[in-house]
């Protein structure tokens, strides 16, 4: 699981916006991510789960929060500005929005996610040079163990939206052991147990996400049926097989074509004949330059992984295909990112 490969949320929902090109819509898009940044650093700083259900003057924010006075009013009227705070004389206070999803303190609290995408910035800063090189650039680092702690929570955040919604649209009815690769806090292994009660699901990702997913598993009472299993699928693979069905999830993206390729073909080997593979992904069409949130993840992969990009529905269905899967077909669950899944059955045998 790649530490700095999601960037799914907070981009206009993950719509495309159909823009009218002009002087001020260039300028609004270069300048965009001043509100980026705005929201970031009230994460960061905690100015939401500070303000919680209350309503309180800059001086008050500026001391629990320990930052400067006149700064912090600058931020908070920008977040007014913005809407997620409302302002009434000297006071400010939550918007409902702000209440329920950057308050640390509440069930629906996004801001791990804001906080990876604040890890980001500085490689995004260096996109021209990514592209001179064709390679990731060296990054400011926030330390290992920050980085992947909101990398973790957030793909939680994520997953936890979207999954209720791709399980709704998958079908894995009489299926009794699923094999997700990739897996992180295993959110879409719950949701997916959760959905077909005679289901058993296996967990394969390296070793640091274990003791989270295994917290989160047990949060939902599943520990029974749900197990991981520590390493890198490049390099292994997981005991225990066959399986009915195998879920990639945001794993392809990470890689390389011929490291994809070479997944794929494993998956088979671990799948029972007639077995699922589920692979989702913000997908391409094959003109590769729709839908636009999947072309600009494609930059996100250029700066901060080595080979890794978004690949089109006809380049997946090809590696489906030459590594014995038939029936490739596209699932749509409706995700707010874009994001699809690609649904194929292994062949009997990988020459037909």
């Amino acid at each position: 699981m790649c530490l700095k490969c999601d960037f799914s949320v907070l981009f206009n929902n993950g719509v495309k916006m159909t823009e009218k090109w002009d002087v001020g819509s260039l300028i609004g898009t270069s300048s965009a991510y001043w509100r980026g940044c705005t929201l970031q650093a009230a994460v960061r700083l905690g100015i939401f789960t500070v303000l919680g259900g209350r309503s309180l003057s800059a001086r008050a924010v500026a001391a629990a929060i320990g930052a400067d006075v006149r700064g912090t009013g600058y931020l908070l009227n920008a977040l007014a500005g913005m809407e997620l705070l409302s302002k009434c004389g000297d006071l400010y206070r939550n918007s409902e929005v702000a209440a329920r999803l950057l308050n640390e303190d509440e069930p629906g609290y996004i801001g791990h996610i804001i906080l990876h995408h604040h890890h980001l910035v500085d490689g995004w800063a260096q996109l021209d040079a990514a592209v001179r090189s064709g390679g990731p650039v060296e990054q400011r680092s926030y330390g290992a163990e920050t980085e992947r702690r909101s990398f973790l929570l957030g793909m939680f955040n994520l997953a936890s939206g979207a999954a209720p919604l791709v399980v709704k649209a998958v079908s894995l009815a009489g299926r009794k052991r699923l094999l997700d690769l990739g897996g992180g806090p295993g959110t879409y292994a719950i949701h997916f147990c959760r959905a077909n009660p005679e289901l058993q699901a296996v967990v394969f990702d390296r070793p640091t996400t274990e003791s989270f997913m295994k917290r989160t598993v047990e949060s939902f009472g599943l520990s029974h049926r749900i197990t991981f299993a520590a390493g890198d699928f490049n390099r292994d693979f997981p005991a225990g097989g066959p399986f009915d069905v195998a879920w990639l999830s945001h794993v392809l993206h990470s890689n390389g074509p011929e490291q994809c390729a070479a997944l794929i073909r494993k998956t088979r080997e671990a799948l029972v004949p007639g077995g699922l593979i589920l692979i989702h992904d913000f997908v391409l069409d094959d003109t590769m330059d729709e839908p636009e949130f999947a072309a600009l993840f494609a930059l996100n992969m250029l700066i901060n992984t080595t080979h890794g990009r978004t690949y089109s529905r006809a380049e997946i269905a090809a590696m489906l295909a030459s590594a014995g899967f038939s029936a490739p077909h596209c699932i749509d669950p409706g995700t707010p990112n874009q994001s699809l899944v690609l649904a194929a059955t292994r062949n009997e045998n990988p020459e037909e």
